[in-house]
């Protein structure tokens, strides 16, 4: 799929931007001007883009979901817990993900934008969302990691591949899918759901046959840590902890949504469902998952021991053996081997996204989404090569602190300032319009975790350690919309977007206008009007913009700078311009 939309391929440097309005255009580096890799990677996804079904990028992003690390995770509650604990904990988890998760998706979806564009015009600023893209970032090679530990764990089992050689060849298997970009990406989480969908339902059938009463022992069971059978509300904090780490899968799930068609009348309830299950929806499926994980690490916990218990290959092998006998282990390998990559695509994906949008604020350079695979990776395989799946608990843990943080005062934005009219209607992400940083949602992230973390860390007691990620969700809920209220929404909007002020008659989105920098041609949203170039720019021409002084901010024009006429398939637009 391309675009009309898509910046020159010259391999020329970059035109400086001290250089002045009559420099030559900049032109981009061959692989960050071609989209069908790039996907739009810094910017506004254009409608002329979003040309799949809702259907397809709900299945595509589902696709991403079929991670065996919930098993992992799950078993790993419930053994540390025992089952009535970690059931309650797994369920709390999953509640939260999905409630904050709607507004999120909703938002992706209908403006074209990822998680970290998002962020920035709910109550980051422009570089206050630099932060969030590195704790996005870490989640997608944490993730990575974990995923890959597993798949090196089948691999070891079933052709006797020494794990160290197993990570390295998770990492390498995923370049060449990931490299072309989200097209790539839908047809691998197509052709690979039928052999995923059986792999998955397969052993709970051969044990809803073979071992029917499993499940009622596994109800009482009490783990492996001594925990006991009943409830308690110190290790139903401890495993919710475990449970939110996932809660940043959101962003993920935006990496696709923001290719969502737009909502017509026509399409309006297939996209609503689409949006639901592809965006909060993926949560249900996991929950099922970790219980599911579980329920197949206890059965086969007799058989193998707790610790290759709380690898999924094994129980996937014990579970199968009833039924497939000396296939069980290549039949297991190979849904493993499916599952991983299924998700390592994703993860890696979204980490070059969040690496990218990273490294521009902080350079003003874009060679490419497609280099970023590669630090992700490397960093991710560190990662295995430090055995990191033997800390699983501590180090999710630690994570969700941050991860729930930073959610909870984005949705907090979405439904509680937007609409009461502490912060603008729409999604402002471009930086012509951005305070650097906005106190309303970063210092809520910011004083959450840190006081969340401390107590992580016992220094308010068990009960608070506990309960450290309850603390982070409940403090950026109050305080994002509290410090809105108290700064009274000042931080929003360095200079009013002239296209989305108020009594604006509302223009053609999809109409055209081109960079005065790149001199390519833009969908409107992706456009602000810049006074030092006396035109349009572009969003991404803006964000490397390194020698403007951010004039536009600080010294706003008396009006807006008027743009050349917009077209839409080469012809002119009448009426409002960008």
């Amino acid at each position: 799929m391309t675009d009309t939309a898509t910046p020159t391929t010259a391999d020329a440097p970059e035109a400086g931007p001290e250089d002045g309005p009559g420099a030559p255009a900049r032109s981009y580096a061959r692989l960050a001007a071609d989209e069908s890799r790039e996907d739009y990677s810094l910017r506004y996804a254009p409608h002329s883009f979003r040309r799949w079904s809702p259907a397809t990028v709900a299945g595509t992003a589902l696709g991403g979901i079929a991670y065996l690390a919930d098993f992992a995770i799950g078993a790993s509650i419930v053994f540390t817990y025992g089952f009535t604990s970690g059931l309650a904990s797994i369920l709390a988890a999953a509640a939260i993900i999905f409630l904050t998760g709607i507004p999120i998706a909703r938002a992706c979806a209908k403006y074209g934008l990822d998680m970290d564009l998002v962020t920035r015009g709910a109550g980051f600023g422009y570089f206050g969302s630099t932060l969030t893209s590195l704790i996005y970032a870490s989640f997608t090679f944490i993730f990575f990691a974990l995923e890959g530990s597993i798949m090196a764990q089948a691999m070891h089992q079933a052709i006797g591949l020494p794990v160290e050689f197993g990570y390295l060849l998770t990492t390498l298997i995923v370049i060449p899918i990931v490299f072309r970009g989200m097209g790539a990406l839908a047809k691998v989480q197509a052709w690979t759901q039928p052999v995923w969908i059986i792999g998955m339902v397969l052993p709970f059938v051969v044990l809803a046959f073979e071992a029917p009463g499993a499940w009622g022992a596994f109800g009482s069971f009490g783990g492996t840590e001594g925990a006991g059978p009943g409830f308690s509300w110190v290790a139903f904090g401890l495993g919710t902890g475990v449970a939110l780490s996932l809660i940043a899968q959101i962003g993920e799930q935006a990496d696709y949504l923001r290719f969502m068609p737009a909502r017509t009348e026509a399409n309006k309830r297939r996209w609503n469902l689409a949006v639901l299950a592809a965006g909060p929806g993926w949560v249900i499926i996991g929950a099922a998952k970790q219980l599911g994980g579980a329920l197949l690490a206890f059965v086969a916990l007799e058989a193998v021991g707790k610790t290759h218990a709380l690898e999924p290959i094994a129980p996937q092998i014990e579970a199968l053996k009833p039924w497939l006998g000396s296939f069980a282990l290549p039949a297991a390998a190979l849904f493993v081997i499916v599952s991983q990559i299924k998700i390592n695509v994703t993860n890696a994906y979204s980490g070059s996204l969040s690496w990218s949008n990273f490294f521009s604020r902080i350079t003003h350079k874009h060679p490419g989404r497609v280099w970023y695979i590669f630090l992700n990776l490397a960093i991710a395989l560190t990662l295995m090569e430090m055995n990191m799946f033997a800390a699983l608990n501590k180090l999710l843990g630690f994570y969700s602190n941050v991860g729930i943080a930073w959610i909870v005062a984005v949705a907090a934005d979405l439904v509680i300032n937007k609409s009461i009219g502490l912060s603008p209607r729409y999604i402002e992400f471009k930086r012509a319009y951005l305070y650097p940083v906005n106190p309303a949602g970063f210092g809520a992230m910011v004083i959450a975790s840190t006081v969340s973390i401390l107590a992580f860390f016992g220094l308010f007691g068990t009960y608070a350690e506990a309960f450290s990620t309850f603390i982070a969700a409940g403090l950026s809920l109050v305080l994002c919309p509290l410090i809105a209220w108290a700064t009274k929404g000042k931080y929003y909007l360095a200079r009013p977007n002239p296209v989305n002020g108020p009594g604006v008659e509302v223009p053609d989105i999809t109409a055209t206008h081109t960079c005065a920098v790149c001199e390519t041609a833009y969908e409107l949203p992706d456009i602000a009007d810049c006074p030092v170039r006396s035109g349009p720019i572009c969003s991404l021409c803006c964000s490397l913009d390194d020698g403007c002084g951010d004039v536009c901010r600080k010294e706003p024009a008396a009006g807006p700078v008027l743009m050349p006429m917009p077209t839409v398939r080469g012809k002119t637009v009448r009426g409002t311009s960008g």
